[in-house]
């Protein structure tokens, strides 16, 4: 038996198993997916106290490698539920599952989609929900994308490097972005904002070859070799819910300490309820959410 599992490896999942292992505890880090969460396709990293800029890659393979060098166990699989037993929790895996005495829940957000026809259809044929992931696919040619926060000027900024021009598309009439990446944003010439607007229709038979928009100035027909859509995002917690006790949008409860309504079960980042979600504040979270983890483990063993 573990004394802790942390489901998730992002940020704060990585900061968590960093703590762990420096109090000495045994920690098993379960990730479905890419180490580093969401950081790990940021082209550029500008808010990380200490750090003027890295790339998202480079940030996520420091904390893995720093995490991993105090001892830290991660093993790539999801999770899939979590039940009581009688020292602790089972935590549920496609291979089987996981006994501890604590959790860590970290297992962050998922990026939300436009819903419309063609999406599913011509997923990965020119639909994207990574700018760094996919974007090199497309240089030379022109591109969308749809979302109006800092993650979807974020992608603008990266695309227009590589391509001739950047249709931003956004349901309203100001972006939500963060104020220097909207400057930024308005500063690139080959970065076309297209205000009061949305996708109606991803199009093409093969790959994207058009989306028909729709909005204030009326329906129209926009030609681009591909979209990304960076349109908010999505808690997954349904896997642990109920017991687990979320809020009306599905992040987890949990108060300044990130303890949930379940004795021994944490919650850190971007699952949990909270007003800013930051690599900051993730790792903040992370290190929060050890902590108190091994606080608990000290009163049941006194």
């Amino acid at each position: 038996m573990y004394d802790i599992v942390i489901i998730g490896g992002g940020p704060a999942g990585l900061t968590a198993a960093l703590y762990a292992k420096r109090a000495g505890r045994s920690a098993l880090l379960l990730e479905g997916g890419v180490l580093g969460g969401q950081a790990a396709t940021t082209p550029e990293i500008e808010n990380w106290p200490g750090t003027q800029r890295i790339s998202g890659g480079d940030f996520a393979m420091n904390l893995y490698q720093q995490s991993t060098a105090l001892g830290a166990e991660i093993r790539f699989e999801a999770a899939t539920g979590l039940e009581k037993v009688s020292d602790g929790w089972r935590v549920r895996t496609a291979a089987g599952g996981y006994e501890t005495r604590a959790v860590i829940l970290a297992n962050g957000v998922r990026r939300r989609k436009l819903g419309v026809p063609g999406e599913e259809q011509l997923a990965g044929r020119g639909v994207s929900v990574c700018a760094t992931c996919d974007g090199g696919f497309f240089k030379g040619k022109e591109v969308a994308v749809v979302g109006g926060g800092s993650a979807a000027l974020e992608d603008a900024l990266y695309l227009a490097s590589l391509c001739p021009r950047v249709w931003l598309i956004h349901r309203r009439d100001r972006f939500r972005g963060e104020t220097h990446l909207v400057r930024a944003v308005e500063s690139i010439p080959n970065i076309i904002p297209v205000m009061d607007t949305w996708v109606e229709e991803v199009r093409g038979a093969e790959r994207v070859e058009s989306l028909l928009l729709d909005g204030k100035a009326g329906a129209r027909e926009l030609t681009v070799s591909a979209v990304f859509t960076a349109v908010g995002l999505i808690p997954d917690n349904g896997a642990f819910a109920p017991p687990l006790e979320l809020d009306e949008q599905g992040y987890v409860r949990a108060d300044e300490g990130c303890r949930t309504n379940l004795p021994g079960v944490f919650a850190a980042g971007d699952t949990r309820a909270k007003p800013l979600r930051q690599l900051v504040t993730a790792a903040a979270d992370g290190a929060m959410a050890a902590f108190q983890a091994g606080n608990f483990l000290n009163l049941r063993d006194s």
